[in-house]
């Protein structure tokens, strides 16, 4: 999947701008501050609602007006082409495909796929477990395409059983833990599934980034304790009460990742952390790719955070799974010149972005 082109108006310090992209390679240059993650933040927001950086939506409106626009045309691999668009305010959004009007925002998710490394992605591997059960299910999205409605009913009795927990409702709690086994179990299997097949991807990933990350090994850890979700949830029901939230489940998963039977986090140094998070980024965008459209793949910033030869072997993964790669920096980076196929390059300024011939 590419973006061939991209209009925005009013979002963060960009009024109004139109961006022809390269079908390869896309690098927008210019000082901190610019708006070049804007660009990035635009397609974000278009596929996914909201952006990968933390704040409000009201954050992303610009100062002339109340609301933003984003209109996207794409094409798939097939050749066929796809117009997009999307108008939101602080409090509601309206979105349409086609001229036709969009009314779950992942029919937009599917025909806009994308991964992003940033200058925060380390926190894959170092951060709390919530980053990692996120990465996952981005992935596992893409590859089981009924896995959104699962992911949505489960933790819907999720939220309800935890409000019963609050109001110390044991009849209610326990009228729930038969949808909340059987969906849990389901979610647990989806995801288990998937890091199988992510950690065979990243054995041959690991060491083309690092041969310091040969021989790590991801697990997947499920979230309570036994065989059983049904017998977890009972013996921790008192317990569940007494704490107002639900213990065990999958909510509570993490994907484990060692290194010769350690913590890699703990044996790996800031800059081997960056590479193996690279690493992961790749290979979800390999397992995604393989299961339908190839992700665009989005860099932010991130030739402050890798090394000339770390970023190269990013842009060379990208080419070799022919996606569309979309990145920002202050300058432009020397690996950019080296890579294969075409590319183009654009200037950002206050909010303005235009051509740029190197």
């Amino acid at each position: 999947m590419r973006v061939k082109s991209l209009n925005i108006k009013n979002l963060r310090n960009i009024s109004s701008t139109q961006i022809d992209f390269d079908r390869c390679l896309n690098c927008f240059i210019g000082d901190n501050g610019a708006g070049k993650t804007s660009i990035l933040e635009a397609l974000s927001v278009l596929s996914k609602g909201r952006s990968f950086r933390s704040g409000q939506i009201s954050s992303l409106i610009g100062p002339s007006g109340k609301n933003f626009q984003i209109v996207c045309k794409i094409e798939n691999q097939a050749g066929v082409q796809h117009h997009l668009g999307m108008e939101r305010d602080a409090t509601a959004w309206f979105a349409r495909h086609n001229g036709e009007d969009v009314s779950q925002l992942s029919e937009l998710t599917r025909l806009l796929p994308y991964v992003l490394l940033e200058p925060n992605s380390h926190t894959l591997v170092s951060g709390p477990p919530d980053t990692r059960r996120k990465y996952l299910d981005w992935g596992v999205f893409h590859v089981e395409h009924a896995y959104l409605l699962l992911w949505r009913r489960y933790n819907r009795v999720l939220k309800q059983r935890n409000a019963a927990l609050r109001q110390a409702n044991k009849l209610v709690v326990e009228s729930l833990d038969g949808q909340f086994v059987d969906l849990g179990e389901k979610l647990h299997i989806a995801r288990e599934r998937h890091a199988g097949v992510l950690n065979k991807v990243l054995e041959k990933q690991f060491p083309l980034f690092s041969d310091t990350l040969e021989g790590i090994q991801l697990s997947y850890r499920k979230g309570w304790s036994g065989e059983s979700l049904e017998e977890a949830i009972q013996v921790s029901t008192t317990r569940d009460i007494e704490k107002g939230s639900t213990g065990p489940g999958p909510h509570k998963a993490d994907l484990i990742m060692t290194l010769n039977g350690a913590p890699a986090k703990e044996r790996l140094s800031r800059g081997e952390q960056k590479a193996m998070t690279a690493a992961m980024i790749i290979a979800q965008a390999q397992i995604i790719s393989e299961s339908g459209e190839t992700p665009i793949l989005m860099l932010d910033d991130i030739s402050s955070e890798l090394d000339e030869v770390h970023l190269s072997q990013v842009l060379k993964a990208g080419e070799r799974l022919g996606a569309q790669i979309l990145l920002t920096g202050t300058v432009l980076a020397p690996p950019i010149k080296s890579c294969e196929g075409s590319y183009k390059v654009f200037h950002v300024k206050q909010g303005s972005i235009d051509p740029f011939t190197v």
